[in-house]
């Protein structure tokens, strides 16, 4: 076993983590890794082995999903990427910049759309800055808007038909052949919440109403690796391959680079970094974090990057040709620094597991 299979199961024999899935392949498919590693727990406290097909919860891993939608429609004139939108959505063009805090504010606490959660106001203009924020959650919704379909059914028709996706939905997971395969839908989380991935929490799901872009969407690994291999390939099946270009450019602007940077030094800067080093060049492409550098043996120039919740990490690579998607299935209380470096460890390992299997199809 390599240093990331050892690392996961030493981590599964201490208690820390109940498995792993690991999936990663090059873009003609001739490099494929999927790994599965550990258990999962039913409701009734039986035991069964992790499956590379077992249901994740996606959290923030959503975003890159509900981005594809949003450029599907830019493609079909519905939408542009820079165009007002204020006959589509008049409740962003209403908003207002937040000066100061005042005692009132929205108090509902459950069913929820998109729309009553994400009601407060601007940080900063448009354009003007950078946060991490419901902005996605906002697009999935404007996708709703411009289509005249749930978010999901779009999603299904655009997206999961062309790869062969059958086993994508949105919180509430409600079709019976998928909450047996549930990983998240175990006694320490018996309503599916996805508390593990969010470290602990998961509020936010019981909360909402509707199909929300930024977080709510459940698949397998073994399907989201389907979507960065499409944009690995760029095969046409999502995306042109101009759009798909586009997406691996740097897409802020000077002054909202700033605001940037400083959300990468500031307290949270951890998270937006997504494995990346302090002080490493990156910019912010449609989709995830960009890398604007190579890495020895690491990510090449332009690789595209974001993950969800504290134990879920994609990237997909074009310059040195690899895609991949690794989900620790974290048990609770979440240990944040080992599922942190965990995660880094696959970053880092499928690289190495690349390499070797290059050298041995050489001989």
């Amino acid at each position: 076993m390599t240093e990331m299979e050892n690392s996961l199961q030493a981590a599964i024999d201490a208690g820390k983590i109940n498995g792993a899935v690991i999936c990663a392949t090059d873009a003609q498919g001739h490099f494929v890794y999927n790994k599965a590693l550990g258990e999962r727990t039913l409701l009734s406290g039986e035991k069964r082995p992790q499956k590379i097909d077992d249901i994740l919860y996606l959290a923030s891993a959503t975003k890159l999903v509900a981005t594809i939608a949003a450029l599907q429609c830019v493609e079909d004139g519905l939408l542009t990427l820079d165009g007002d939108l204020s006959s589509i959505i008049p409740e962003l063009s209403t908003k207002q910049v937040l000066t100061g805090f005042s005692e009132d504010g929205n108090t509902q606490s459950k069913d929820l759309s998109v729309e009553e959660l994400f009601c407060y106001p601007l940080a900063f203009h448009p354009g003007t800055s950078w946060m991490y924020g419901s902005g996605l959650d906002w697009a999935g919704r404007i996708v709703e808007r411009v289509t005249g379909e749930t978010l999901i059914s779009f999603i299904q028709r655009r997206i999961f038909n062309p790869l062969g996706i059958k086993d994508g939905q949105f919180y509430p997971v409600t079709r019976e052949d998928l909450q047996e395969r549930l990983v998240d839908l175990n006694p320490d989380d018996p309503t599916c919440l996805g508390r593990a991935v969010l470290g602990g929490g998961g509020d936010m799901n019981a909360r909402t109403r509707g199909d929300f872009g930024g977080h709510g969407l459940f698949l397998p690994g073994s399907d989201y690796i389907k979507i960065l291999h499409s944009l690995l390939a760029s095969d046409g099946k999502l995306l042109t391959s101009g759009t798909v270009d586009e997406m691996f450019e740097h897409q802020l602007s000077p002054e909202a680079t700033v605001g940037y940077q400083d959300a990468l030094s500031g307290p949270a800067g951890i998270f937006f970094r997504v494995g990346t080093e302090p002080g490493a060049k990156v910019g912010y492409g449609l989709g995830g974090v960009l890398t604007l550098e190579d890495v020895d043996g690491w990510y090449g120039e332009r690789t595209l990057t974001w993950g969800g919740g504290l134990t879920l990490a994609w990237f997909i690579d074009r310059k040195n040709d690899l895609c991949g998607v690794g989900a620790v299935q974290s048990a609770l209380p979440v240990d944040v620094e080992l599922v942190s470096e965990l995660k880094q460890i696959f970053r880092h390992d499928i690289y190495r597991k690349k390499a070797a299997w290059e050298q041995q199809s050489s001989r």
